[in-house]
């Protein structure tokens, strides 16, 4: 009899012990979210999330956003807020980030063996630089100009 170790579950255990271990509960639970649905009849789900999760995320980070908009906690700013320099630079710099992070999508379906690198960095700097997982994108779209893959 062979002892067949399942190398996926290893990893998200340990990213489950790194997310512990560095007060990052964003690691912890979708780590063990994942193993759980991993270990359970939740696996026929997997297809599921792997398809509309990254949409569904970007969903909630916007509503996250937004709601300080929404519930009056900040409040819309005068038109001529827009002409301040820091609110342009803020404009120009939402541009940049959406764009590069647009090219980072079609990287990451094409050679998805990149994706675990990008996703192992982001880990890294969420766990010990205190990142926030936000960063497989953008890192996606920073790689598509070193990859040589433009879109």
């Amino acid at each position: 009899m062979s002892l067949q170790i399942n190398s996926v579950a290893l990893f998200l255990g340990a990213l489950v012990l790194l997310g512990i271990l560095s007060n990052n509960s964003t690691i912890t639970i979708s780590a063990a979210v994942l193993l759980l649905m991993q270990q359970t009849f939740l696996s026929d789900y997997l297809p599921l999330a792997e398809k509309y999760g990254l949409t569904v995320g970007i969903i909630f980070l916007t509503i996250g956003v937004l709601s300080p908009l929404v519930s009056g906690t900040i409040h819309m700013p005068a038109a001529r807020a827009f002409f301040n320099l820091n609110m342009l630079s803020a404009v120009l710099i939402g541009i940049a980030v959406a764009w590069i992070a647009g090219r980072g999508v079609p990287l990451m379906g094409s050679q998805p063996v990149l994706v675990t690198g990008l996703l192992i960095g982001t880990i890294i700097g969420v766990a010990f630089f205190g990142g926030v997982p936000v960063g497989p994108l953008i890192a996606a779209g920073l790689l598509s100009f070193v990859a040589g893959r433009a879109v």
